[in-house]
């Protein structure tokens, strides 16, 4: 019989999320999307590392095929999310990746719950909040899908989360993300830019991490550039960094090799270190 790892749904925090399960052996290594896609962006580090090791990615609230309820949207709650979906799943130490706001998640839930994470990842992410721009251009976002131009919001933010030369050798995979976008409810859009131009500096939270993590940048990430990448290496003690090149904010998905091996690598570290 056909064992059933995909789209898998459990009830975590008051909602039932969905999420992919595959692949056993050691700490899990679970993974949070970006913002604002779902957790088929993930499918290259599933296929490819659940070979060795258990992996699993979940929709956040409101994205993929979890759905949202009427609690105010906040990284704070998306990080209570994260521990009650360990908590769901009888996990209770996991090595956690979390990708550009699924490291703001990340990085809120090992602030208040150290004990629950073996090693942390992240990947194209900052602990730097908002500036008063950034959350004006946020706003402004806002604004142009409530006049229903989710459209212009898809394009716009593909060409800069991706690398210039990924639109030519990446065709498929821009059109993926840009169509994830376009069947993400407008609603939930609006209510995550708002918990994103909200959310609270977190870079205080680096010196108190003392378990392993790794930092990943796309060298042509133009959202979270190199330095932001940067600033948490030299804040967090056991920290290890590694730019990819030709990758911009997703590099994941740009360079899906490079990251993986990067991944691999940290992980078999921390076990030759057990």
């Amino acid at each position: 019989m056909e064992v059933i790892e995909r789209n898998l749904k459990i009830k975590a925090n008051g909602i039932d999320v969905c999420y992919d399960d595959q692949g056993s052996g050691g700490y899990p290594i679970l993974f949070i999307h970006g913002f604002p896609f779902n957790k088929t962006s993930l499918q290259p580090q599933m296929n490819y590392l659940k070979n060795t090791h258990r992996m699993i990615a979940c929709d956040i609230r409101g994205f993929g095929a979890t759905l949202a309820n009427n609690e105010k949207a906040s990284i704070t709650l998306f990080a209570d999310d994260l521990i009650k979906f360990m908590d769901a799943l009888e996990i209770k130490k996991a090595i956690v990746c979390g990708l550009s706001i699924g490291g703001y998640i990340l990085l809120d839930a090992v602030n208040r719950y150290p004990e629950r994470f073996k090693a942390i990842i992240l990947s194209d992410t900052q602990c730097i909040a908002d500036t008063e721009e950034g959350k004006e251009k946020r706003y402004d976002t806002i604004q142009q899908i409530k006049d229903g131009k989710l459209t212009d919001f898809a394009s716009s933010f593909v060409k800069n989360i991706f690398f210039k030369d990924s639109f030519f050798t990446k065709k498929t995979t821009v059109e993926k993300i840009h169509n994830s976008i376009l069947a993400t409810s407008p609603q939930t859009i609006i209510d995550t830019l708002i918990a994103l131009a909200e959310r609270k500096d977190a870079c205080t939270v680096l010196s108190k991490i003392k378990m392993p993590a790794l930092i990943i940048c796309g060298k042509e990430d133009a959202i979270t550039p190199i330095e932001r990448s940067a600033v948490l290496f030299k804040g967090i003690d056991n920290s290890f960094l590694k730019i990819i090149s030709d990758a911009g904010h997703v590099c994941n998905l740009e360079q899906p090799n490079e990251f993986n091996k990067c991944v691999i690598n940290f992980v078999a570290i921390l076990l030759k270190e057990e």
